[in-house]
């Protein structure tokens, strides 16, 4: 049954990819439009107890676009909450997504000394 995973993962990771498209395609939205709406929708799935049943559902499938994310901000800060209160939600979203945060910077800015941006 480990194969159904690997299925599981392409077909909602695909689907994910396939709407952020869609949206390019059609409407008058900029890439930055829908990065932003995804990571909220992640967010509010997130905080609504979805998007970890997507999770377990497709695996990497849910975890790799950008809306696990949103999901790992709001996870973040409701664990938190939960143990320090209501300060707990300032701290807790940055305390699980900072690794991430850190290395987007940081390689962001080895790529840029190396290659010499135009823009």
């Amino acid at each position: 049954m480990e194969w159904q995973m690997y299925i599981f993962a392409f077909l909602v990771g695909g689907a994910i990819s396939m709407l952020g498209q869609l949206i390019l395609d059609f409407t008058n939205f900029t890439p930055g439009h829908v990065l932003t709406g995804f990571v909220v929708a992640g967010g509010i799935l997130g905080g609504l107890g979805v998007y970890p049943k997507l999770v377990e559902f497709a695996g990497a499938g849910a975890t790799m676009p950008i809306s696990s994310f949103g999901n790992a901000l709001v996870q973040g800060a409701i664990s938190e909450a939960e143990r320090t209160g209501v300060i707990g939600v300032l701290t807790g979203m940055f305390e699980l997504t900072s690794t991430g945060i850190t290395a987007a910077i940081v390689f962001g800015f080895l790529i840029a000394v190396i290659f010499n941006p135009k823009g």
